[in-house]
């Protein structure tokens, strides 16, 4: 038994539980530039796996003048968004001449974690090319040799949800004014206004022209809306600073609302009922409503998005 480097080598009379690969003519893989073998699938602890072999060194890791074996997770595609799994690996190269193996493993006992994105894990330096071509240690006889896996699933953790929040730095509003003509027209309870782009969503300024609330004394009502608040998934959230004006256009002295708000499918209009008193949006005397005509706009925003981790 030897430990060095924290890689414990040592002889086992077993030979590997779980999968064996055995080479014939292994100088003909560099010859005919075969640089990485992989092999057939195998199971173990509940899930399949395949080994890589490197016959003259994994060249991506600078790798030279030594053998590299790698265990690679195989179908992770269908695992739940978030998974690990810790398994205790022993990887082994038949001993020819004594009928034995050396295993090569961790020298702590350490359990190696897959994850999303590490499906990977082996030794890049699993023995010299000098000490495996020398047929006097068994490991290469006749151009031929065997490797060897025993993989052991100790325990798993899978979270089924998770969220990402990004906020955005040097966040830029984007301003749209709607100019509503012939307001003493409008008789519905509320009107939208055309659609606008921010942040690859569709949103909308509503008038209730009369309030949203009954109540004395009457308020106009300004919201802003998502357009299609269903097409965001349920655990998706925009985080969002919202201005809303009504636009004096005597004097410039607007009517201006501000708050910040998350919006989701759930939760996709932000305003207040109360926004300005309707005596005073129509008096004359203010330059709210001129002959007829106002001008509403909205500020929009996006300071941070939430979707589900993936």
């Amino acid at each position: 038994m030897d430990i060095q480097q924290g890689i414990l080598r040592s002889v086992s009379d077993t030979s590997p539980a779980h999968y064996q690969v055995r080479i014939q003519s292994f100088s003909l893989l560099t010859k005919n530039a075969i640089e990485r073998y992989e092999s057939a699938e195998f199971e173990a602890g509940g899930y399949k796996w395949k080994l890589v072999l490197y016959p003259s060194g994994n060249k991506s890791k600078n790798v030279k003048d030594h053998i590299s074996l790698y265990l690679v997770l195989q179908e992770t595609t269908s695992f739940p968004f978030c998974w690990e799994i810790y398994v205790k690996i022993r990887f082994s190269l038949l001993d020819q001449n004594k009928d034995n193996y050396l295993v090569v493993e961790d020298g702590l006992g350490m359990e190696r974690k897959f994850y999303k994105r590490k499906v990977e894990w082996g030794y890049d330096e699993l023995i010299p090319l000098k000490t495996f071509s020398d047929a006097s240690n068994g490991y290469l006889v006749n151009d031929s040799c065997e490797f060897g896996a025993e993989v052991y699933v100790s325990r798993e953790r899978i979270r089924d949800k998770g969220e990402s929040l990004i906020m955005i730095r040097d966040a830029i509003p984007y301003k749209h004014t709607w100019h509503i003509d012939s307001y003493s027209k409008m008789t519905e309870e509320c009107y939208d206004s055309q659609p606008f782009i921010v942040g690859n969503h569709k949103w909308k300024i509503q008038v209730y022209p009369r309030g949203r609330e009954t109540g004395f004394p009457p308020y106009l009502s300004l919201y802003v809306a998502l357009v299609e608040p269903t097409t965001l998934n349920p655990s998706s959230k925009i985080y969002t600073q919202i201005v809303l004006r009504i636009l004096d256009q005597k004097q410039s002295k607007h009517q201006i609302g501000k708050a910040n708000f998350w919006f989701s499918a759930s939760s996709h209009q932000h305003g207040a009922s109360k926004f300005l008193l309707l005596s005073t949006f129509i008096n004359q005397y203010f330059g709210f409503l001129i002959k007829d005509n106002c001008y509403v706009e909205a500020e929009v925003t996006i300071l941070g998005v939430v979707d589900a981790l993936t």
